[in-house]
């Protein structure tokens, strides 16, 4: 018996990689239009910015229906095996309540983990549950110690553009020409599940070194536990720039940075251009 790892393709963790570390993945649906695609499988991250950049409408995404996480809720059953399954936040999706629907017909097999986070912040649980799992703990101890471990998540992103925000409706049209005329970026984070405006920067230098100083804030950074670091777009060079003005964050504290690229559950609204960081604060 093992235990298995379920995860949403909200994560942005790419399929390969899961595939690699033995993770189940679950893809959300994204729609352009009249064109349905799965998210990380019939559509990469970079097919997703190209489409984005042309289309005129945002495209819209799904949460995975009850019945496909019962389709592998049954196969962890029938193989006699137990699993964690992590969702995206419950208040950004319904995939949540999805599987717990899902996991009543399965109980004592399948705990449902909120990850109360999205893209890598929901990434870097994944990740610590894969440990977990290699260290041979039980289903229920990896979900005791997630449920536990999540809340000292850090999640803090700087956009690039706001013109993604006006066509979700999120601000208006007059805030969003004046934002940009201004070079406006906006610092967000995701706090209790939720998506937050931390604060505005006038240009990407300052927008850095805001990111820098709200991870100072939470007491740094825990290097003994996964964290990342992401971009959004067909371009990494905003991502280089940042990583070079925070230089004296993971100087000699890591030999390699891991780096994501942010996908459409999160990049949809982000649009290209957007950095974002991940980690589990020093303070934990």
């Amino acid at each position: 018996m093992s235990v298995r790892i379920i995860i949403d393709s909200a994560c942005d963790l790419s399929k390969e990689k899961a595939d690699q570390m033995h993770l189940d993945y679950m893809p959300l649906k994204t729609m352009f239009g009249d064109q349905e695609f799965l998210d990380g499988i019939t559509i990469s991250h970079q097919e997703f910015f190209e489409r984005l950049v042309e289309s005129d409408t945002l495209p819209t995404t799904s949460q995975i229906p009850p019945y496909e996480y019962e389709q592998i809720f049954s196969s962890v059953a029938e193989g006699g095996d137990t699993a964690v399954c992590i969702t995206l936040s419950s208040k950004l999706s319904g995939s949540y309540q999805s599987a717990c629907l899902a996991a009543s017909e399965f109980e004592g097999t399948v705990i449902v983990v909120d990850s109360e986070n999205v893209c890598i912040g929901e990434q870097i649980l994944v990740l610590f549950a894969a440990r977990l799992r290699d260290q041979g703990k039980s289903a229920q101890e990896i979900s005791d110690i997630l449920n536990e471990s999540k809340k000292h998540i850090r999640l803090i992103a700087l956009l690039d553009t706001l013109e993604y925000l006006k066509k979700g409706g999120r601000i208006s049209s007059a805030t969003a020409f004046a934002g940009n005329l201004l070079s406006i970026k906006p610092v967000v984070a995701i706090e209790n599940g939720e998506v937050v405006i931390l604060g505005k920067a006038r240009g990407s230098k300052n927008g850095n070194n805001m990111l820098m100083e709200l991870t100072d804030k939470c007491g740094g950074i825990e290097f003994s536990l996964p964290f990342c670091l992401a971009y959004s777009g067909l371009s990494d060079a905003l991502l280089q720039k940042y990583i070079k003005d925070s230089e004296s964050l993971y100087q000699g504290k890591v030999d390699v940075l891991p780096i994501s690229t942010i996908g459409s559950t999160i990049g949809t609204h982000a649009g290209p251009g957007a950095i974002a960081v991940a980690f589990f604060a020093n303070n934990l």
